[in-house]
C-alpha cells in the first residue's frame, strides 16, 4: 500500500471526513496539522502547487487534492487502485 500523508488544519469538517473514509478503509496515514505546525504548512504549499485548503491529501506521489477529490475517486472505484491494495 502507498504512503498517505494528509495535511490538516483545525476544525475542519472536511478533514475529518477525509481521515474517517480513510479509517473506514483501513488505510494508515500521516496527518499533519498545519494550524499548529507552520513549516508543514511551507511543505504542503510547495508540494500542491500553492493549495491553501486543508485537507490537502497525497496518496504516494500523488496529489489527490481534497476530500471532495478522495471522495470522489472512492464512489468512482478509483480509490483503492491509487492507493495500491
Amino acid at each position: 500500500m502507498k504512503k498517505v500523508v494528509i495535511y490538516t488544519g483545525q476544525f475542519c469538517a472536511h478533514c475529518e471526513w477525509t481521515k474517517e473514509l480513510l479509517k473506514r478503509k483501513n488505510v494508515q496515514f500521516t496527518e499533519y496539522n498545519i494550524g499548529k505546525d507552520p513549516i508543514k504548512m511551507e511543505e504542503m504549499l510547495k508540494k500542491s502547487s500553492g493549495a491553501k485548503t486543508v485537507p490537502q491529501i497525497f496518496i504516494g506521489e500523488n496529489h489527490v487534492g481534497g476530500n471532495a477529490e478522495l471522495q470522489a475517486l472512492e464512489k468512482n472505484g478509483k480509490l483503492n487502485s491509487l492507493l495500491g491494495v
